[in-house]
């Protein structure tokens, strides 16, 4: 009995090119967010670290969403290595302005990467992408909160600790309609 391999693309698209790259962002990203909690974690912050761990799952998943992506439609995926991040802050408040500016990095990559595959003509991966830029204004509106409380409670990370008790943070209302992740979900 012959075994049938299944064949793999090389990318052969910017917008596939651009779908790897973004694999990296998102590994990248979910790095940063871990190293985040973990310095929460280390200041007695449980509430601060518990929400940046999840971030860190977060990311990982999407970066993972993609890959499922390129693997169902036979595209060969290479999992790019991760440069160093961030670990030394002299505030809390350092961590959270670098996550709005990592999310406003991953809004800007997200929408390149949809236009660029409409522009291609790509339309079943200009539908899959758009789960992650209704994904992005949630993320970039929460993290944008968390530094105006930050902001307001004027170095009191309590008061940040305090509105995570209170307030719904855990934004799963898109997770019904997400992509599969490649190799199931960590959390």
């Amino acid at each position: 009995m012959d075994a049938v391999v299944k064949t793999i693309s090389p990318r052969t698209s910017q917008a596939q090119n651009l779908m790897e790259e973004q694999v990296g962002s998102g590994l990248r990203a979910s790095q940063q967010y871990l190293a985040c909690a973990v310095w929460f974690d280390q200041r007695d912050l449980p509430r601060l670290a518990s929400y940046f761990y999840r971030q860190s799952l977060r990311k990982r998943d999407h970066a993972m969403r993609i890959v499922q992506y390129m693997i169902d439609n036979s595209v060969a995926v290479e999992v790019p290595s991760v440069e160093a991040v961030r670990n030394d802050f002299s505030d809390p408040r350092e961590l959270i302005a670098l996550a709005v500016e990592q999310e406003r990095v991953a809004t800007d990559e997200v929408t390149t990467l949809s236009r660029v595959l409409r522009e291609e003509g790509d339309y079943l991966g200009e539908q899959f992408v758009r789960w992650f830029l209704s994904e992005q204004v949630d993320e970039i509106a929460q993290m944008n909160t968390m530094l105006n409380v930050a902001d307001r409670s004027q170095g009191n990370m309590f008061d940040l600790e305090d509105y995570l008790k209170r307030e719904s943070v855990e934004n799963e209302r898109y997770e019904s309609g997400a992509p599969q992740v490649a190799g199931g979900k960590l959390r």
